[in-house]
């Protein structure tokens, strides 16, 4: 793989931050379903950690494994997004700087989740994409933008993908 350019250890820091956010707040939504499965609260740890200046490392990339497998079992769709955002959070230290349209998931996917699980529950998706758009760092932002805009598609995270890139500086490229 050659890099398109390059990314800094502060630039991952920063988009691992924005997914983790993301990931910490549905998390419960996990635990409720599935109390004994710590596999995406450890991902979430390990996230943390590395935004908190350790180095990255085999954990972060084992934990997003386990956190993506405890959303393959997860007993409904809330869960499932729950556990595939906290997996997000821990490989967003592993972003590849490579301009290919896929990696802007690794940045977005768990803000998406985060909204369609506010939707499943009754809530406003939009009030959660507003709440990230408010708390996307210049830094974020930056790192979004050197990659292709999300393709539209046809399952709703997708489609709340393209309309939370939309709203941060710089959407609708």
């Amino acid at each position: 793989m050659t890099a398109d350019f390059q990314l800094t250890g502060a630039e991952l820091r920063a988009v691992a931050r924005f997914v983790a956010e993301s990931a910490q707040e549905v998390l419960p939504v996990f635990e409720s379903a599935c109390p004994d499965d710590g596999r995406p609260r450890a991902a979430v740890d390990a996230s943390w950690e590395f935004i908190n200046g350790a180095e990255r490392s085999k954990r972060l990339r084992l934990t997003s494994m386990e956190a993506h497998r405890a959303a393959s079992a997860a007993p409904d769709e809330a869960s499932r997004l729950a556990a595939q955002a906290a997996g997000d959070a821990a490989s967003a230290a592993y972003l590849h700087p490579i301009s290919k349209e896929h990696q802007v998931g690794h940045i977005l996917r768990a803000t998406a989740n985060a909204a369609r699980i506010a939707e499943i529950q009754g809530g406003r998706p939009e009030q959660v994409l507003e709440e990230a758009r408010e708390r996307a760092t210049p830094t974020m932002v930056d790192v979004l933008r050197r990659y292709p805009p999300p393709a539209p598609g046809h399952r709703r995270v997708t489609e709340l993908m393209a309309e939370l890139d939309a709203l941060l500086p710089g959407g609708s490229r």
